[in-house]
Order: C-alpha cells, then structure tokens, then sequence
C-alpha cells in the first residue's frame, strides 16, 4: 500500500503543481522517483512530526496542497494538538497519511501499534477519515482527499498486503463499496483487514450463511444510507477493524445506532480489545493474540447469530 501511494503523488504532483510532500524521515528511497521530479516540493522535516503538522498547515494557508507522511502513531498521536489547532481549526486542505496502521508494525512493539488514531482524529471537527483496505483504494483515496479541500486523514497499512478490487471502483469519500451481496449476515470493514473479513465471509458462506461484505473505507463521514439499508435488511451486522472497538469504526456505527434504535439487526463489533499488546511479533502473530484472524471472526459471528436466533423465538 506504501508503494502505492508513493507511486500515486508522484502522479499526482505531476497534475497539480500545488501538491507538496512532507516526510517525517521515512520512505526516502521509496520517494526517489517523487524527488527526481519534484525536487523544490519534497520536505523531509526529520522527526519532528509536530512541526511538520504545522508546516503543512501554513502551507495550505498559503495555497499549496501538502500531503504529509509518516508512520501512524507518529502522525496522529504525538501531534494530535497541531492537527487540532493549526489544521482542523483553521479548517485548511491538509492531507494526513498514517502508514503501518494497526499491527503492521507489530515487531517493533507498542510504541508503534496503531489501535487509537482513528478514535483520536473522527472526534475533530472538520476532519475525514479513511482507511483504504487495499492498494487499489489507497490510490483513489488520495485523489479524493486531494481534491476535497478539507482536512483529511487517509490510513493505510504498510507492504505486501493482497489486491482485492481487480477493477478500479467507484470511490466516493463517506460512501462504502459492496464486494460481496448476502442478506442474513453484513461484515463492514475497515482498513487492511479487509482480505481477512473477506476470509471470513468465505468460510461463513461454507455453512450456508449469506453474507454480505462492504468495504467500509469512510468512517467519518458515515455511509448512513448504507447502514440504513443493511440493518434493516440483515439479522446481524459486524465491524471489522484492527483498531480498538472503541472510538474506531464499531464505536461510530454504534453512536449512529443510538440515534436510530429501531433496527432489525443487531451489531456485533471486532476489533482490539481495550488493552496494549505487551508482546512482540508480526502483524499475523498480533492478529491471532487479538482475535482478528478470519477463523476468530466467523466463531464470533456464529455464536452471535445463534443467540440473536435463539432470542427472536421467545
């Protein structure tokens, strides 16, 4: 996914002479094609993440369209008060690019797990947030953040992650895509575990269950008309997320639940629990101690959708 996007503003700035790209000392070798061509628009601000926050911000004061770069919990977390203050107050076209969200850097431990950002940048006013579930929406997701003129954040995962649109969807910022129809099950899902739930909607439809899978790239804003559709036309809908069940995806269609109680289905949300992860290894081996394998997620649905079923008879 970080190909990618290195390989769309290279694009991209070739189109439109305002983009400008920030890097918080990563990805220099994978930005030298950018930096053969756009030299005078490539700032590597070493890491000093904040300032860099805050130079994207006068930038876009200025006119410019900076697009800043680094690793999630490095672009969110420790410069949470300048994207408050000097982006989403100001209300100015920056763009946010959090790489390695979730587990994807589960080998370097804590300090780099991603399980927050997502609560922390939806609850600032004027702020979108995207999670691309594969290359081929990283590429359009910064197309769409670039074009919209608003503060927007776009958090991808880190390499090596599978292709799942084999053709270029219809990408609209706050409208998710239909990969799968089903009518008794809807798995939404959000960011790189999208080839997970994918899994797990295979193994479902193994035990004739109809599933239904939506790539639910927006969190905020809301797809509302979609969830409108599917909680009244599913028995169970789910979120997927390697993110905390709270504040992330699951915390935002629950919110939006409360304000339209009267449902058909039921909510089920996946994601991290409310802890750190106090051990080491690879996104796989951090997935599997969280329970966001494909097999965890289809145990978890089937027993919820059995109770739910056992409940409708009484």
């Amino acid at each position: 996914m970080r190909n990618a996007f290195a390989e769309e503003i290279t694009k991209l700035a070739i189109e439109d002479l305002r983009i400008v790209l920030l890097s918080g000392d990563i990805g220099n070798r994978l930005f030298n094609p950018y930096k053969e061509l756009h030299a005078n628009r490539f700032l590597n601000c070493g890491v000093a993440e904040a300032n860099m926050i805050s130079m994207a911000a006068g930038m876009a004061m200025c006119g410019l369209r900076p697009v800043a770069y680094t690793i999630t919990p490095f672009i969110t977390t420790r410069c949470l008060e300048q994207i408050r203050v000097d982006i989403c107050y100001q209300n100015v076209p920056v763009v946010i690019v959090g790489v390695g969200g979730g587990f994807s850097y589960a080998s370097l431990g804590a300090t780099h797990h991603s399980c927050e950002d997502i609560a922390f940048l939806r609850a600032l006013p004027n702020m979108n947030v995207i999670c691309a579930g594969d290359a081929v929406e990283t590429r359009l997701a910064l197309r769409a953040a670039v074009d919209t003129g608003h503060p927007t954040y776009i958090r991808i995962g880190k390499k090596g992650e599978p292709v799942i649109h084999k053709e270029t969807p219809k990408f609209e910022i706050g409208k998710g895509i239909v990969l799968r129809e089903g009518s008794e099950v809807c798995l939404l899902s959000t960011g790189n575990i999208l080839p997970v739930a994918l899994e797990a909607a295979n193994q479902l439809a193994d035990t004739n269950i109809s599933v239904k899978v939506v790539s639910f790239h927006t969190i905020k804003p809301l797809d509302q008309e979609l969830l409108s559709n599917v909680f009244a036309t599913c028995s169970l809908v789910v979120t997927i997320e390697e993110h905390s069940k709270i504040g992330g995806l699951g915390g935002s269609v629950a919110e939006w639940l409360s304000d339209f109680p009267s449902q058909k289905a039921k909510l089920l949300r996946i994601g991290t629990p409310d802890a750190f992860l106090h051990e080491t290894g690879e996104q796989d081996y951090a997935r599997q101690r969280t329970g966001l394998t494909s097999k965890a997620i289809k145990e978890k649905i089937l027993g919820n959708l059995n109770r739910w079923k056992l409940l409708q008879q009484f």
